[in-house]
């Protein structure tokens, strides 16, 4: 189906927590819901074919998709929730320290506007401890981007998400999940998955700062988001109600047995591996 699907490598580590092949996982029968958004779960401009089902993360978002027209929409959680419940525990006891920062970022299509310097500065005046700044690939190529960053404090970039069945670094959620544990915060200018993530993985979750702009932007949509999300938005939320958020928006709720996901994404134990 859809390449969207590897994305981050979530048909990977949906396909281990399924008991299959994580590096050929089966093809996916539907559409599989590859980042947090408002709308239906789909990305900008994927191209639908009418009557396939999506495996949407949240019963909010499969409310949308149902009044959007997208009748198929199954919820199924996120794929990081599925990694959480297999991925080897982390060190006990688990030392954490600083702040994870993952800049509000571009993608093909759209770039992002507006100062990483000034951002940058107001980021170093709130945050008490050292500064892991996460890249999206996007930025983490852009040299002067990068360079900016750099002087500040330590960059990293979680993998490439992949395009086409290339190049996706189907160890990404892997990599995110270990940085996650090693900081005692995440944040962002702008709500996002990895905020959601790090809600999920013990973090004391942040969003605040100049949310810049991407080109071409339908800039209601993110002011209806601070303004829906007011727990999440802040230099220093309150934890517990922001990890709960978090947690509906992932769909922790929603999670299914391996047999369960299997029948649902069209898999079976004895199933040939073909691309999804």
């Amino acid at each position: 189906m859809h390449h969207a699907n590897h994305f981050y490598g979530h048909a990977h580590v949906l396909a281990e927590y399924c008991g299959l092949d994580p590096e050929h996982p089966p093809r996916i029968e539907g559409y599989v819901q590859h980042g947090w958004n408002v709308v239906d779960g789909l990305g900008l401009g994927t191209p639908y074919l009418p009557g396939k089902p999506i495996f949407v993360w949240s019963e909010q978002t499969r409310r949308r998709a149902w009044s959007m027209g997208r009748r198929q929409a199954t919820v199924i959680g996120a794929p990081f929730l599925y990694l959480l419940r297999f991925a080897p525990p982390p060190p006990d006891p688990a030392t954490r320290a600083g702040t994870i920062w993952y800049p509000f970022h571009g993608w093909e299509s759209q770039q992002v506007k507006g100062s990483h310097r000034r951002q940058i500065d107001e980021i170093m005046a709130i945050e008490t401890g050292p500064v892991t700044f996460c890249l999206y690939w996007n930025e983490y190529r852009n040299d002067k981007v990068r360079a900016e960053y750099e002087k500040a404090g330590r960059v990293i970039c979680h993998g490439y998400r992949g395009y086409m069945w290339q190049d996706t670094d189907i160890k990404f959620l892997h990599n995110q999940l270990g940085e996650l544990r090693a900081h005692r915060r995440v944040a962002s200018n702008r709500l996002s998955s990895a905020v959601f993530y790090g809600a999920a993985a013990g973090c004391e979750p942040a969003v605040y700062g100049d949310p810049m702009h991407l080109e071409r932007e339908d800039r209601a949509v993110a002011e209806r988001i601070r303004r829906q999300w007011p727990e999440l938005h802040g230099e220093r939320p309150e934890p517990a109600a922001a990890r709960r958020s978090a947690l509906a928006e992932l769909g922790e709720d929603y999670l299914a047995s391996p047999a369960e996901l299997r029948a649902m994404l069209g898999w079976s134990l004895d199933r040939a591996a073909v691309p999804a």
